[in-house]
């Protein structure tokens, strides 16, 4: 575990190649932490006050997830124990979303942040970690959309068409959030094909190595600009949260 940046209102963790159970035991411990942060109940937000944790991850061995959906196992193609013999974890899930796969050659970030600090609720937040995935594909050259029918980002084609590069579920309780996306860079995307990504019948999946071939970066570029741009979209979010303090000049 190494921390990368720390400036007083996020901290970023790179964790390395972890498990899935591993992972989410730190992310619950340090969803408690930020909310025993918060200031009392009716205090003011301050400028200083911490946002949260950012943790950057690949997951080994690979899983898959299934949230808890009525329909969601229906989603998943491949029996547990043929995703057992090739070494696919599977396990239950407490974010929003459908089915998901995490594995070797993807970056997962988990965010632990206070909504409420960011002056944000769901819907911001998920166009937050949208725009920064999209300035992050953009910096390697390739053009990340959003689609109105589904969360994360896209990549090629027309509305309906395009491939998801990047998937997106969270959970929020008490205003503090969880979980947080997974941007394929070079993942093998043969393992997809054991579900039905995010339950997304007939919509393709794609990866930085799949788009752009000798040119793709390495995991670890893709790793260090993502962060980066995740500090400034979370940054941004809280300076529009605080209040300007008043003027000299200002009156009531």
């Amino acid at each position: 575990m190494e921390s990368l940046h720390q400036d007083g209102l996020i901290e970023v963790v790179d964790l390395g190649r972890i498990s899935y159970a591993d992972a989410y035991a730190i992310q619950r411990a340090a969803h408690e932490r930020v909310v025993s942060a918060r200031p009392a109940i009716g205090s003011a937000i301050c400028a200083d006050q911490p946002a949260g944790i950012l943790y950057l991850l690949e997951h080994v061995p690979a899983v898959v997830t299934v949230s808890r959906r009525l329909d969601a196992k229906k989603n998943l193609l491949a029996s547990t124990e043929a995703l057992a013999a090739l070494g696919v974890q599977c396990v239950e899930t407490d974010r929003g979303g459908d089915v998901t796969w995490h594995g070797p050659g993807q970056i997962v970030v988990y965010l632990i942040l206070d909504l409420n600090r960011l002056g944000l609720r769901v819907h911001g937040y998920l166009r937050l970690l949208e725009g920064a995935v999209i300035e992050t594909l953009l910096h390697f050259g390739v053009v990340g959309v959003r689609d109105s029918t589904a969360t994360g980002v896209w990549v090629g084609g027309s509305a309906g068409t395009t491939r998801k590069i990047c998937a997106m579920g969270v959970r929020l309780s008490r205003w503090v959030s969880m979980h947080g996306i997974a941007l394929n860079v070079n993942p093998d995307l043969k393992q997809f094909g054991l579900i039905v990504p995010c339950g997304l019948v007939g919509r393709g999946v794609t990866s930085l190595a799949h788009e752009l071939g000798d040119r793709a970066p390495s995991l670890a570029a893709v790793k260090s600009v993502l962060a980066l741009r995740l500090i400034e979209a979370v940054s941004r979010a809280a300076q529009e949260a605080v209040p300007a303090p008043r003027s000299a000049t200002e009156t009531h």
